[in-house]
C-alpha cells in the first residue's frame, strides 16, 4: 500500500518516521495499513480540527499512541525533550502529527540537526517542505522559531 498523501500536509522523512497535520476518522487504520505502530499527536483535543476521542480511535485501529499537547503559542523546551523521548522509547514505525504539521516539522527540524545528525542545511530544508516559523507572520510563529534556534545539549537541554 502506498503513503496517503491525501492527509493533510502528509511527508515521510524515512523508512520508520511519517509526519502530517490532522487525522481524518479513517486515518488511523490507513496509517496502520502502511506499516505505523505508533501515533504521536502533538496537537490540543481543544482544536476545532481534532479528531474527536483520539485515543479511541487509534486504539481501534491497533496503533499505540502518546500525546504530547503542545499549546501553539507556548511551546517549551519540556515539550521538547517529551517529543525527543517519544521518538527514542523504541524503533516502532510512527507517525507524528499536530494540525497543519507545523509543531512536528519544527521539533523534527531541532531534533534531526541536534540528535540524528543531519547538517542544519538539510534539516532546515526538510522543514521548509512544510513551515519556517522565522519566516512566518502566523501568530505564535515567533514562539517556535525562539525554540528551534536553541541548541540541545542531551538532558541538559
Amino acid at each position: 500500500m502506498s503513503d496517503p498523501d491525501d492527509i493533510r500536509n502528509f511527508l515521510r522523512l524515512d523508512d520508520r518516521i511519517t509526519t502530517s497535520g490532522r487525522l481524518l476518522p479513517g486515518d488511523p487504520a490507513r496509517l496502520a495499513a502502511i506499516g505505523v505502530r505508533h501515533v504521536i499527536n502533538l496537537a490540543l483535543d481543544s482544536h476545532a480540527e481534532a479528531l474527536p476521542d483520539e485515543a479511541a480511535v487509534i486504539a481501534k485501529a491497533g496503533l499505540r499512541y502518546t500525546h504530547i499537547p503542545i499549546p501553539f503559542d507556548a511551546p517549551t523546551e519540556d515539550h521538547y525533550r517529551a517529543f525527543r523521548a517519544a521518538i527514542e522509547a523504541d524503533d516502532t514505525p510512527v507517525h507524528v502529527h499536530c494540525i497543519m504539521n507545523w509543531r512536528v516539522s519544527a521539533l523534527f527540524y531541532r531534533y534531526n540537526r541536534d540528535e540524528a545528525g543531519m547538517a542544519e542545511p538539510d534539516a532546515r530544508a526538510l522543514m521548509e517542505r512544510i513551515w519556517n516559523p522565522a519566516n512566518s507572520d502566523y501568530p505564535g510563529a515567533a514562539a517556535w522559531a525562539d525554540l528551534i534556534s536553541h541548541k540541545s545539549k542531551g538532558e541538559d537541554a
